[in-house]
């Protein structure tokens, strides 16, 4: 067989937040890294623009000036509101995260991270559109085809190890075979703009536990809501079911949100669609590992291409993150070792430490996913969880993740040992 020239020691196919975080954190072990994106930036993404202690944590691992002086906004925590009672609960103070939040627009976000990759030492392509693998006589994964620039020339690009970051679409590893398991928790989001003076730079993240329209009176509309601030004037302002309620899929979301923006007060702005700022746009939530397994053939996937949305609270871009860092030192690892046996042990581990990591988590997750989606244990949850300051604590840093994995307080130690019995998923 005729020996090929590699292009790059990994490609890495779509560059959101995991697939940025990967080639960030392989470029600066010395790999030669290939990140192509189908899209040009400056580009939307459907998102809550909301970042927790988690999210952040990463962005100060790839050296991201997280300063309010470079276009970030904080935030202090969460702000929950239900059964009657608004709660404003601070982000713990940890030994293992910072204590604020972040907000910004996926629009300048996605950029800001690619670029990080390049200043590191990342090929970054633009307007590539990878349209599946280039496979050797056994099988492996040795590189992808592509269509590139505003043509659609076909191309070929080859590397030893490809991660698929590719989003929730996971075009990458359906090529492969791999397809989401149904098994597994997912949710709907939706999101819009609204020009709010009264709300934009609101200090706490907006979390709605309960959703009422004028016409629904006492009966809860289906799922939960969001409003953050973005500090320029204006809100995301969202909404998501997941696939435990029985409204999952049989529900015009885009008019959820109208109906429950509608039952806001008037000076917030979200009754009227003349600050309405853009349309009514809606994306995939996956969930808990929905996308297995995280590495074959040559392939690793990271992010929603992996299905590592949390399903106790929607948060993806710190998992997509995370596993992105994770894959990158396991790839580096594996690079130093010839390819065969020895290299396909070292990738192994990426799916152990995955599961290892967040399996527990994500079982959990699973369960309270199921109890949710019971309107009747919604209800109970939040009459009788939300007057306990104390409760509500512990619940928010099981719902967040954010605990110190070693010392810690008791709430801590607790949500440690529940996410370590807990059978990984």
């Amino acid at each position: 067989m005729t020996a090929v020239e590699n292009d790059a020691d990994v490609i890495v196919v779509g560059a959101g937040p995991g697939g940025s975080a990967t080639a960030y954190h392989l470029a600066r072990h010395g790999a030669r890294v290939l990140l192509l994106e189908k899209t040009e930036f400056p580009r939307e993404k459907v998102c809550g623009d909301g970042l927790t202690p988690r999210a952040v944590r990463q962005l100060i691992r790839m050296g991201v000036d997280t300063s309010t002086e470079a276009g970030w906004l904080h935030n202090r925590g969460l702000r929950v509101i239900g059964g009657g009672v608004r709660l404003e609960l601070d982000w713990p103070d940890l030994a293992s995260f910072p204590n604020y939040g972040l907000v910004r627009t996926r629009l300048d976000f996605d950029e800001l991270l690619a670029q990080r990759a390049v200043v590191a030492g990342a090929e970054l392509r633009t307007g590539v559109n990878v349209t599946g693998p280039v496979l050797d006589a056994d099988g492996r994964v040795i590189g992808v085809e592509a269509e590139a620039g505003p043509d659609k020339a076909p191309a070929t690009f080859h590397a030893p190890l490809v991660v698929a970051a590719d989003g929730v679409s996971g075009r990458f590893p359906l090529a492969l075979g791999l397809a989401k398991r149904e098994d597994r928790p997912i949710g709907v989001a939706v999101r819009r703009y609204y020009r709010s003076p009264a709300k934009h730079d609101d200090d706490y993240l907006e979390s709605w536990l309960e959703l009422r329209s004028k016409e629904s009176g006492d009966n809860l509309l289906p799922g939960y809501g969001w409003i953050f601030g973005l500090g320029d004037g204006r809100v995301n302002v969202g909404l998501g079911v997941l696939n435990s309620s029985s409204a999952f899929g049989k529900t015009n979301y885009r008019r959820l949100l109208t109906d429950w923006l509608a039952n806001t007060p008037e000076d917030w702005g979200m009754t009227d669609e003349a600050n309405a700022e853009g349309p009514i746009l809606g994306a995939a939530l996956p969930m808990g590992f929905n996308r297995v397994p995280h590495y074959t053939r040559g392939v690793l996937l990271v992010g929603d291409s992996g299905g590592m949305v949390n399903p106790f609270n929607g948060e993806g871009i710190a998992y997509a993150m995370e596993s992105g860092e994770l894959a990158a030192e396991i790839a580096v690892q594996a690079l130093a070792r010839p390819a065969g046996v020895e290299r396909e042990r070292a990738l192994q581990a990426y799916p152990v430490e995955l599961k290892a990591r967040f399996g527990g988590y994500y079982r959990l997750g699973g369960i309270f996913v199921k109890l949710i989606g019971r309107p009747e244990v919604m209800r109970m949850a939040t009459r009788h969880g939300m007057p306990h300051p104390t409760l509500m604590r512990f619940v928010l840093k099981l719902l967040a993740n954010l605990t110190d994995p070693r010392g810690g307080d008791a709430m801590d130690r607790v949500i440690n040992a529940m996410t370590k019995v807990a059978p990984a998923v």
